[in-house]
C-alpha cells in the first residue's frame, strides 16, 4: 500500500492511495492539470485511476472534479449529501451523474481488493467523511477537515500502518492573525479544523506498534508552518509518553501546493 500527496492544504487537496493494481484519488480540489502533473510525478496515468473518493463538497476538495471527469471518466464515491452538492455546484460545470456512486457513512465498500470505511466527521459541510483503507495486509487512513474527533473516529482508526491527518493551525497564530473574528470562530469550532495540538492528541489515542508513518496535512497557509506543526505534534505525543523515535515511526509534513510524502508500506 502507498500514500502520495499531490497537494494537501487549506487551498487544495488531492491524495493518491495505491494498493497493487488499484489506484484511488481522495479529493480533487485543484485544477485538472495539477492533478495530472501530480499523477505523472508518482508514475501513475489518469486512466489508471479506479475511483475518486470525495470527503465533502468544499471547493478545496472538489474544485477540479468537473473538468477531470470530463477528460477522464471514473467512478466517484461520496455520501448522498455531498453528491447533491456536487450536482448543484455551478462552478463544476456538467458532471455525469452516472459516474456518481452514493455511499453511506460508516458502511464499508470495496474498490478492487481495497476495503474502504467511510467515517463520519464533524465539519461545516453536508455529511462529511474521512476514509480508512485496508488491503488485507496493510491499512492507512486519510483524516482531514474535522472540528473535533469523537470516540467513533478513535475506534475506527485503531491498528493503522500509516495516516495522513490534519494539523491545520497553530492556536496562537490563529488567535493573533489577520482573519476576521467569525472566521476564527469557525476554524476553532466543533465543525472547523484540528489544531496542531488536537492532531497530536488524536494521534496519541490511535498510535500502536503497527504504525510506521504519520503525514501531517491540510496545513493553513496563514496560521501554521510545517516546522511548527511537526514540533507541536511531536511534543504533544511526548507529553503522552509516546516517543516516535523509540517506536520507529517516521513523521512527515505534506506540502501544500506540490507533490510530496510518497510512502510505501
Amino acid at each position: 500500500m502507498e500514500i502520495a500527496s499531490i497537494c494537501s492544504g487549506s487551498s487544495g487537496n488531492c491524495i493518491l492511495v495505491k494498493s497493487g493494481d488499484t489506484n484511488i484519488l481522495v479529493d480533487v480540489g485543484v485544477p485538472k492539470k495539477r492533478i495530472e502533473e501530480g499523477l505523472e510525478y508518482f508514475n501513475t496515468l489518469p486512466n489508471e485511476i479506479d475511483a475518486i473518493l470525495i470527503t465533502h463538497e468544499h471547493s478545496d476538495h472538489i474544485r477540479g472534479l468537473g473538468v477531470f471527469l470530463r477528460a477522464h471518466p471514473v467512478s466517484v464515491f461520496a455520501t448522498k449529501g455531498t453528491i447533491e452538492n456536487i450536482l448543484n455546484s455551478s462552478s463544476l460545470g456538467e458532471v455525469n451523474e452516472e459516474l456518481l456512486e452514493e455511499i453511506d457513512s460508516d458502511e464499508e465498500f470495496f474498490v478492487g481488493d481495497v476495503k474502504i470505511n467511510p467515517i463520519s466527521t464533524s465539519h461545516d459541510a453536508t455529511d462529511s467523511v474521512c476514509y480508512r483503507f485496508d488491503d488485507g495486509e496493510k491499512s492507512c487512513a486519510i483524516v482531514t477537515d474535522l472540528g473535533y474527533y469523537h470516540d467513533e473516529i478513535v475506534e475506527s482508526l485503531q491498528d493503522l500502518n500509516a495516516i495522513l491527518v490534519e494539523a491545520n493551525h497553530d492556536l496562537k497564530m490563529l488567535e493573533v492573525g489577520p482573519y476576521p473574528y467569525p472566521l476564527k470562530m469557525r476554524i476553532w469550532g466543533d465543525e472547523g479544523h484540528l489544531s496542531n495540538e488536537a492532531c497530536g492528541q488524536l494521534l496519541s489515542e490511535i498510535i500502536s506498534d503497527k504504525m510506521q508513518y504519520i503525514i501531517l496535512g491540510h496545513l493553513s497557509k496563514d496560521n501554521n508552518y510545517p516546522e511548527l506543526a511537526f514540533e507541536t505534534v511531536r511534543n504533544e505525543l511526548k507529553f503522552n509518553d509516546i516517543d516516535l523515535n523509540d517506536m520507529g515511526i517516521e513523521i512527515k509534513v505534506a506540502k501544500r501546493d506540490c507533490p510530496s510524502c510518497d510512502i510505501k508500506l
